[in-house]
């Protein structure tokens, strides 16, 4: 139960640094900061624990192609930011991630024997 609260208090402190660096004059690092890898600990620790230094590798390779779909995200906010509002925006950059992340899993499945 520890263990869960510690992690929720990572992610929370993500947050808030991300809220306080939006109203300050560095307000672009907060597009830094969903990049710490806090998560990517946890998973990383998990995963590292519970199976074999194999399944951490294929975790870790796993996680390296998963830039792609979250650089599709940021292209379209990018792209889309000119021509609509900030909801549909990122809701149109979400579906995006979607299904770049989709794309993904399927070639993973199909590249990767087992899934991993």
């Amino acid at each position: 139960m520890i263990s869960l609260f510690l992690k929720s208090l990572l992610g929370a402190l993500a947050v808030l640094v991300i809220a306080l660096l939006s109203r300050s004059k560095l307000f672009f690092v907060a597009g830094l900061v969903p990049l710490f890898p806090t998560f990517a600990l946890i998973a990383h620790y998990v995963v590292g624990t519970e199976r074999s230094a194999a399944d951490l590798r294929a975790t870790a390779l796993f996680g390296l192609w998963s830039l792609v779909p979250y650089a599709v995200y940021l292209l379209a906010v990018y792209a889309l930011s000119v021509r609509f509002a900030l909801a549909p925006t990122l809701v149109l950059a979400t579906l995006a991630w979607v299904a770049a992340a989709g794309v993904l899993l399927l070639v993973w499945f199909r590249v990767m024997p087992g899934g991993g």
